[in-house]
């Protein structure tokens, strides 16, 4: 499954939605992608699965990579 993550650069940050970046990460569940995530320095904010047509409109966008994180 795809999982949209919504963090900040660091964790040390408060949460400001001007701030905010999304990368998309491959894994099994959504405690999987923060599994993954832990090492980073990320101040995680929301985690979403992207599926069905949400997924393809993500796709569109010129931004759009997958992490695959083991």
């Amino acid at each position: 499954m795809i999982f949209k993550v919504y963090f900040q650069d660091l964790k040390t940050e408060v949460p400001v939605r001007e701030n905010t970046r999304t990368i998309y990460v491959k894994g099994v569940s959504e405690r999987d992608v923060r599994t993954k995530l832990a090492e980073k320095p990320y101040n995680i904010e929301f985690i979403t699965r992207v599926e069905g047509a949400f997924l393809e409109y993500e796709q569109q966008n010129e931004d759009y990579t997958v992490l695959e994180i083991e």
